[in-house]
Order: C-alpha cells, then structure tokens, then sequence
C-alpha cells in the first residue's frame, strides 16, 4: 500500500490554501462528511424501495435484492481501490471525482426504465460513493499533519463515523418518506441534489492537493496501483458474491472459483512490490485484522436486521415504505448518539465489548418477535441495534486510525469499509435465504438465530483480544487528539553541536507556532545505514559518528523501537550484474573492496544486533533499493516514523530520505550520527535540502521526543 503522510513544508501548505484559523473548521469537514455519508445512505435507502421496485418492474421481490448486493459489491472492491488512488493521484482529485460519478448515476437512476438500468445505477453509485470515505480519512489525516497536531480531534473522527453510521440508519426512514411522496425512483434521484451540494462544498473547502498528477507508462502505473492485485482481488470477490447470493442453493463453481482467485491474489500480493492488499501486514499486524473481521461480523449482524426486519415489516406486518422506515427511525436516532458518546472516549475496548454485548442481546430478542409482538417492543429491538452499530462503528474506525501504517491509511481505510460490505453481502444472502419461501415469523427468527452465532463470535473476539487493552493504555496516556505536539525538552548536553534548526517543523494553523511531533516508538524504526569499515575510513571523525549511532540504537532499545541495519554488500552473481556504465559500482566491483562476506562489508563490531532486529544487504545505494525487502519489512511492523543515520550524507542518507518521504514516512534524521567525506556537501543538505523533508535533530533529542508520546 502506498503512503498517505504528508511531508511538505508549511510554506507549500500555504499555497495549497490550508487555512490559517482552525484546521477543522466547518468549511472543512462537511464536505467530507457529506461525501462520507453518500455510500451508507444508499446503502440503506434502497430498503423500503425494494417492494415497490419489483411492483413495478413486474418481477419478484426476491429479484430485487441484485440492487442490494449490486453496490455492495462494487463498494466492496471500490472503497480500498479508492483509498490507493487517492494515495497515488491525491485525495482531493479522487473525492470530488467520486461525487461527480455519483451525480451521474443519480441521474442514470432516475432515468431508468429496467431492472438492468437500475443495477448499472447502483454499480457507479457504489463506485462513485466508495471515495468519499478513504479519501476523507486521507485528507484529515494530511490536515492533522499540516496543523502540527499528533492526532487530529476526537470529535472530526467521530463526526464521519456518525454520518456514517447514522444515516445507514436512518436510510429507511428517508425512503420511505421519500418513496412514499415522490414514488421508488426518489431513491435514485436524491443523490442529485446532495451530491451537487457536496461537489460545491468539496471545491470551496478543500484545498487543492498540492502535488502534479504523476501518471508514467501505463505498465509504471498499472504496478504503483497494483493493478493485477485490484482485478484478483475484484474476481475472488465477485465469485464469493454469486455464491453467496445464489443461496440456499450451493453454487460450488463460484466458490471454487473465488477460492482459487484468492490463493492466486495472496500468492501475487507476496512478491509485489507495492501490494494492493498487503498480505504480510495482515499476517504481521494481528490488531488491525481483528478489526477488519469485528467490523465486518458487526456489520453483518447489524445489517441482517437493517434489511431483514424492513421486508418482515412490510410483508408480514402490512406496513407502508413510509411507516416502516419511521419505526427504524429510532434506530438511527440512537446510532448518532452511540456514536457521539464514544467519539469522545479515548479507550476503545470497553465501547466494542458493550457492542457486542448488545448485539447479542439483540439477536436473542428478535427470536421473541412475532405477528403479535407490539410495535412498541419491535422499536426496542431495532434501538439495541442502534447502539450497537453506532459504539461498533466509531470503536473499530479509531483501532483502525491507531494500527494502520500511516502510509497506507487509504487503503486500510477503504478496507474496513469493503469488509463491513462483505459483511453486508452476507447478510442479504442471510435473509434471502431465510425468506426464500416467503416472508415470515419463521425466516425472522432463522435469522435470529444467525445473529445470536454472529453476536458470540464478536463476543468472544472482543474479549480475548488482548492488544485492546494494551492500545487503551497506551493511548490514553497521549496529548489530547488535536492538540499541538510539543517540542523536545531542551538538551542539558552543553558538549554536543546542535543540528542546524530550521523552519521545516510542523506549523500549528491556530497559534502560528513550530513543533516538532513526538515520536512513539511502537511505530518507529531507526535506520542505521552503511555503519561499515568500508565506509566509515572515509568520513571525517569516524569515532564520534560511530559513538552517536551506538546512542540512539541505545534509545531504541530503551524505548522499545524498532530497528534496521542497512549494509551495501555485492555477492558473486550481484558484481556480475552491474553494467559498465554505472560509475559507482562498476568501480567498487573492480576494486573489490564492497565484496559481501568479508569483515570489511560487515555491520560494525560496535553496533550489536539483536534477535528482533532487521538486516537488510543492499547491492545499491538507497536502503529502499528494489532488490531489498525493506519496504514490506516495515509495512509489517506497522511502522510510519523512520529515524534515519548514516554514512554517507550525500549516498544512502540522501537516497533513503527521498525515497521515504515520496512513501510519505514521517522522518527524523540524525545530523549528529550522519556524516559524509565532503563536510560542505554535509553542510549543504543539512541546511538547504533535508529541512524540506525531514525534521532535522539530533540523538540527544531522542529520549525527550519519545517521552512525550509516552
């Protein structure tokens, strides 16, 4: 997954048009929650227009629910295919490109005459819909960033997660208002308004993304967006939806099929070099898998009842669109509240186990529910849910803002996202199949039972994740979300030269002030680079440099970081291939002196690696170099902060820093542990180049920076 920082200096935020009051403000945040709340909203309007679809297309109820799974699974595959393009071409371009299609399929919708028209329509409403939500978590998080803040406020993560979460809620509600008024195709048409509303607002409020459209060779770009890894990823899904949607009956082909997709998808994301869906982070990073499979479970449990208990109201109970949306309207009522409560918590575990708790109690009482139940009772029910998808929803988003690379939180974004819909797509094979002989208290409570297995796999997931309550601990120990990150304490070291300061620090939008962001170690790699006899007798003070490596590998193993030590080693057959015209290696293989094996290309005898460390032989000068597995090494270790020291200062400190901040890594580098066998070139970086890119400290700043993310 690509990166999804951003590293620019305040004077480049300035012309982008960042504001200079509160970076929250207003102007900013509804576009991106109007943009967010598309996709839920059509997710659930569509419930109370199904009956009323099939009456007039002449066709089945049961027919209807393509319409359903159509968008589900498009928003499936768009939401992370979205959150990728948006890291690659910029959220901005991607958001307001997303609410035009949306307008377009509005139209498309309201035009439509068949049940094939009405599909195509929910097919771009899904895809135009799926960026509202990665590209907003990208721009608030970029924004966050800018203003110098360590996380952005609670309550702008917990406004999208409400918008969200509520209007899936209240989606019925609305149409059946709707549908009731202006008849099903009000469904469709009703995004033509709000989407028009969101495209102005988008335009007013967001500054414009700050970097060219960088396209390449459409083989360059089709491998920085993974292409092959989004049309596997895309076939493995859609088989798993015609599976699923054929039931009760067994589609053992499709399956096969979405089986065979997904080992091919998992087989090409392990050796991509950017991977669409990153295999190994999966695998690596418990925390946010958990999360991804919780949201999804709660979705799918949540959903059940969204669409299950509509048709059961309508058929079973006569109930109009209109009345049958009303009585979910508490539903949504008490989504926006849970919400809101938990926005504003910053433990997460206690929220998500009250979630599954309730959803367990809610699926026990729909068993209860019957012809004769009262209303009265059936509104209590659907209010359980409500809670539930509202305490579930803000819960798993913040988890997700807390595990997540940074460099990858579009994609990890839309991820969550696309496993709630597989989620979702479940849940109408759920109550396809329990109402495929017809609506009744009997499908009702088949899926009653269905949600009591859901609710107690969550339960039990939520309870025995252990990461919950290490997470809770540590981040409830932060400076309060948004407010500004302080600086390090001042060096009581009177010997050491101070690295030059400059005006690269982070820019607080509201007082004006230069910070430095503090560093959390969980999530920070120092990179030790090219510390070999080779290049060290070719740097001035060789000792002193060496020393003040051997410092901040010290902090790193007091405070728990992570760390890499990159060497630059040619074996046999990597000396064959380097080509003539290649200056530096071409001599090093001639002279013989970067041959891999002997002492001198060894790690420094000073530097002592550990069982948890990473050593990384590179046979270039970037420590990022194609040949190296560094990149997938830390996506794996959930790192998005790199402290980097090295020699030389104009060789692999020059190329790593670049590379890392195109992949949008928070960096650090150690002027004092950084060296380079032309002290002016040294200088000149120092001063000039790194400031745009990096902060700029030095190893006695560590211990003060990692305490106050502590």
């Amino acid at each position: 997954m690509p990166s999804a920082g951003d590293t620019r200096t305040p004077e480049r935020i300035s012309e982008a048009g960042a504001p200079r009051g509160n970076p929250f403000g207003a102007r900013f945040v509804a576009p991106l929650y109007l943009g967010a709340s598309l996709n839920p909203v059509n997710s659930s309007i569509i419930a109370t227009a199904l009956v009323a679809i099939a009456a007039a297309l002449h066709i089945p109820v049961g027919d209807t629910a393509i319409l359903i799974s159509s968008l589900y699974l498009t928003s499936a595959l768009a939401q992370p295919a979205a959150g990728r393009l948006a890291e690659e071409f910029g959220p901005r371009r991607i958001f307001v490109a997303g609410i035009t299609l949306v307008l377009a399929a509005g139209i498309v919708g309201s035009l439509a005459h068949s049940l094939t028209a009405l599909i195509v329509a929910r097919v771009l409403i899904g895809a135009g819909t799926s960026a509202g939500y990665p590209a907003a978590m990208l721009l608030i998080r970029r924004r966050a960033e800018q203003a110098g803040h360590a996380a952005p406020p609670r309550e702008v993560l917990g406004g999208l997660s409400i918008t969200g979460a509520a209007t899936v809620a209240v989606g019925p509600a609305i149409g059946g208002l709707l549908i009731g008024w202006a008849g099903w195709r009000a469904a469709f048409w009703i995004n033509i308004p709000v989407a028009a509303i969101a495209l102005v607002l988008a335009l007013a409020g967001i500054a414009r993304d700050p970097d060219p459209v960088r396209f390449g060779s459409p083989r360059a770009l089709a491998s920085r967006i993974d292409l092959l890894g989004m049309l596997g990823f895309g076939g493995s899904l859609t088989g798993l939806m015609i599976f699923l949607d054929a039931l009760p009956r067994l589609d053992w082909p499709a399956l096969a099929a979405a089986l065979v997709l997904a080992a091919a998808l998992v087989g090409w994301e392990l050796r991509a070099a950017q991977p669409f869906l990153d295999v190994r982070l999966l695998v690596a990073n418990g925390a946010l898998t958990r999360t991804y499979l919780r949201n999804g479970l709660t979705l799918m449990g949540t959903y059940v009842i969204l669409y299950g208990l509509t048709q059961w109201l309508e058929v079973a109970r006569g109930l109009s669109a209109y009345q049958a949306g009303l009585m979910l309207m508490p539903m949504g009522v008490l989504t926006a509240l849970a919400a809101r409560v938990v926005s504003r918590r910053a433990a997460v575990r206690l929220p998500l186990i009250a979630c599954a708790v309730l959803l367990l109690v809610g699926a026990v009482a729909t068993l209860f529910v019957s012809g004769g139940t009262p209303m009265a009772a059936v509104i209590c029910v659907t209010a359980v849910f409500g809670l539930t998808s509202g305490a579930g929803t803000v819960a798993n988003q913040t988890v997700l803002y807390q595990e997540a690379p940074a460099a990858a939180l579009g994609t990890a974004s839309g991820l969550l996202r696309t496993f709630g819909y597989i989620g979702s797509i479940a849940s109408a094979a759920i109550t396809g199949t329990a109402f495929h002989r017809g609506v009744s208290d009997s499908g009702l409570h088949s899926i009653a039972w269905v949600l009591v297995a859901i609710s107690a796999l969550v339960l039990v997931m939520t309870v025995l994740d252990r990461q919950l309550a290490r997470a809770d601990r540590h981040h409830t120990n932060q400076p309060p979300a948004g407010a500004p990150n302080p600086g390090p304490a001042p060096s009581t070291e009177p010997t050491r030269a101070e690295p030059p300061r400059t005006e690269s620090r982070s820019t607080d939008m509201t007082t004006g002030t230069h910070t430095t962001p503090a560093l959390d170690p969980a999530r920070t790699a120092l990179l030790l680079m090219d510390f070999q006899p080779v290049v060290l007798g070719v740097v001035p003070d060789p000792e002193g440099v060496l020393a003040r490596a051997g410092e901040a590998l010290a902090w790193a193993r007091a405070h728990g970081a992570h760390v890499v030590f990159v060497r630059v080693a040619l074996a046999e057959k990597d000396a064959a291939a380097v080509p003539a015209h290649n200056k530096t290696f071409s001599q090093a293989v001639a002279a013989g002196y970067l041959t891999d094996g002997t002492a001198a290309t060894a790690v420094h005898e000073s530097l002592k690696a550990e069982e948890d460390d990473l050593t990384v032989r590179k046979t270039r000068i970037s420590a990022f170099a194609s040949d190296t597995d560094l990149r997938a090494e830390l996506r794996a270790r959930n790192v998005d902060t790199l402290v980097l020291a090295g020699l030389s200062t104009s060789g692999v400190v020059l190329t790593t820093l670049r590379q890392a901040a195109d992949e949008d890594y928070r960096l650090f580098l150690l002027a004092d542990a950084t060296a380079d066998p032309d002290p002016e070139v040294h200088r000149v970086l120092m001063e000039k180049v790194f400031p745009h890119q990096a902060e700029i400290i030095s190893t006695a700043d560590l211990a003060a920076l990692s305490t106050a993310a502590e």
